[in-house]
């Protein structure tokens, strides 16, 4: 390498030096949502608790490892979290093709030419063809001066959209394994219902036998038969659709393990199902929030607006490009790397628009105005997360309420039916009253059903709400 060579890419080092110490529009700094936050959530409980689970593990907290199990088969194999995966690639790519721009562009041009003319001599006046060759290898070079930081900006830009690509890897992730883990606790839920089904079929069966043996014996009207099939057929009616929302909700989840959707028998669940859940912990922290992937995602995206302000105002100041070509030039092959055939130019140029109608100040004016939309959004983000732990806590703290007076009344709904029945035998009760009493017991141990998995879903919607667990409640880095 001459010394001109090796002026010349000192020349461009010194320029990516100066021009990456300059960057136009505003700095990102995390912006204040305008929400007024507590330091802890309203309606989180009082007493200290221990807290036991990971963050990223939380569906632990069910101790059920078909749950682990589907959650690993899901997060392996659902379609839309490797389209989401897909789109981090891409997004990947374009950041790489972003960040290139601000670097120079080498190419290689070789050149062999022949050509053929006429010359006809000025003093004899006689013709003849001449045909000549030329060679040439130049390595060509140009070069974006940024010196406002417009290349930056964009940088910045696309690297903010990788982030937020990334980040919505993981929405996408965090909707499926809660969609997941919700299906599952329905299926158990609708099996636990038609087990309730099969059983109260089953009572009205017998308490069918026993009136038409009565009846037989002259004991009990042929009203009390009637009734006594009528809700026999009552209940079995039932069946069907217990049968058909089951198999839709195991299509789904096949579908969300990105298997085909089939469908298969229920299974049997144990009478002793509901356990109670690891406790939420008092005094969850807000800070908390500031992991969860949509809120990430959306504070992404205004890094991303913020640059592109800066883009746009630098766009409003000269364009400085250099542009530069060392290489040889010869008639022969032979000599085109003789010193003699060497050649290089360098030059410099700038672009500034004189008149444009306000085009790039009304572009700078656009995506200001874009920033302020993406921080309102920002703050809309936050405190629909806030309304979302809120309700869920909220949820959790009456549900469990409702349980406990509805264990009440089914267990007064047992009492009731065991008395009607005595006195149904003792001919001391009409048949309609026992019915009725024996249907207000069932009506309750199927409520009872519907409770516990409003329980268990809703500490599935807090996790959601929460981004997670609370094992680590360390502040996420900005």
């Amino acid at each position: 390498m001459n010394r001109r060579t090796f002026s010349l890419f000192i020349c461009v080092a010194a320029l990516l030096v100066i021009s990456a110490c300059m960057r136009l529009g505003p700095n990102y700094q995390r912006p204040d949502p305008g929400v007024q936050v507590p330091d802890t959530f309203q309606h989180a409980p009082e007493t200290t608790l221990e807290l036991t689970y990971p963050q990223d593990l939380w569906w632990q907290v069910f101790g059920d490892p078909e749950i682990d199990r589907l959650v690993n088969q899901v997060l392996k194999n659902n379609l839309d979290i490797q389209k989401a995966a897909a789109r981090i690639l891409e997004i990947r790519s374009q950041f790489v093709q972003t960040r290139a721009e601000r670097f120079p562009e080498l190419g290689l041009e070789a050149r062999r030419k022949r050509q053929s003319q006429t010359i006809t001599s000025s003093l004899t006046g006689t013709s003849y063809r001449q045909t000549t060759d030329s060679y040439a290898l130049s390595l060509p070079a140009t070069f974006e001066w940024d010196l406002w930081g417009r290349l930056a900006r964009a940088e910045e830009a696309a690297r903010a959209d990788l982030l937020y690509a990334q980040e919505n890897r993981r929405i996408v992730a965090q909707t499926v394994v809660v969609e997941t883990i919700s299906l599952y606790l329905q299926m158990e839920s609708l099996e636990r219902r038609l087990q309730l089904l099969q059983k109260t079929i089953e009572n009205f069966n017998k308490n069918l036998e026993v009136v038409e043996a009565r009846y037989t014996r002259g004991l009990s009207p042929v009203l009390d038969v009637r009734q006594a099939r009528r809700l026999l057929a009552q209940a079995e009616s039932g069946r069907p659709a217990l049968h058909q929302t089951l198999g839709i909700v195991q299509q789904k989840m096949s579908v969300l393990l990105g298997r085909y959707p089939r469908t298969r028998p229920p299974r049997n669940q144990p009478e002793d199902y509901f356990k109670n859940l690891a406790p939420v912990p008092p005094g969850l922290p807000s800070d908390l929030l500031l992991r969860r992937p949509d809120i990430r995602a959306a504070e992404s995206q205004l890094k991303a607006l913020n640059a592109l302000v800066g883009v746009a105002k630098a766009s409003r100041f000269p364009r400085i490009t250099l542009t530069g070509s060392f290489g040889y030039s010869s008639a022969q092959l032979d000599d085109l790397f003789n010193p003699k055939s060497e050649l290089w130019n360098l030059a410099l140029g700038a672009v500034q628009p004189l008149f444009d109608a306000g085009k790039l100040k009304a572009g700078q004016k656009a995506a200001q105005a874009r920033y302020a939309q993406g921080l309102t959004d920002y703050a809309k983000s936050v405190l629909n997360a806030f309304a979302e732990v809120e309700e869920a806590l909220l949820t959790r703290r009456q549900q469990l309420q409702r349980r406990r007076r509805v264990l009440n009344f089914l267990d007064e709904a047992r009492a009731t039916r065991q008395v009607a029945q005595n006195r149904y035998r003792r001919g001391l009760l009409d048949y309609l009253s026992f019915l009725d009493a024996q249907r207000v017991e069932f009506n309750a141990e199927e409520n009872l059903i519907l409770v516990d998995y409003s329980i268990l879903n809703n500490r599935v919607a807090l996790h959601r709400s929460l981004g997670g667990g609370w094992a680590h409640t360390d502040k996420p880095t900005p």
